[in-house]
């Protein structure tokens, strides 16, 4: 089983690795392939692709320790994920209190979820 957090390393900064540890990486982590047929699939041996796998893996940890960046991304979709449950709440709290706005609060709530939902700043 693939660890869930090299394919968020990668899906961050596989930009950044080169781009036979882009392919390598992608066939791990994304097609599920063994060593063996990655190995087999590249015409080298098993070994090499482990090490590769294992540097990808290391530069990976090494870019996050600099970066920080899926800290911040993982950070900041809790923070979403908070709010939007704060606006479901109060919404729905809204549509118990006045029934006869329920359609409206029903179609704000599905449009938030799809992301339809623009915020103007200013308005």
């Amino acid at each position: 089983m693939t660890d869930i957090k090299y394919l968020r390393l990668w899906d961050v900064y596989k930009g950044i690795l080169t781009p036979t540890q882009q392919e390598i990486t992608d066939l791990y982590f994304n097609c599920d392939l063994s060593l063996g047929e990655i190995a087999e699939q590249r015409n080298v041996s098993r070994q090499s692709i482990s090490d590769a796998i294992n540097k990808s893996k290391k530069q990976l940890d090494d870019y996050e320790k600099k970066l920080h960046f899926c800290q911040w991304l993982n950070d900041y979709e809790l923070e979403v994920s908070s709010m939007m449950t704060n606006v479901n709440k109060k919404l729905t709290a809204f549509a118990d209190k006045y029934p006869e706005h329920k359609e409206e609060i029903v179609e704000v709530l599905k449009a938030l979820v799809v992301g339809e939902l623009i915020v103007e700043e200013g308005k």
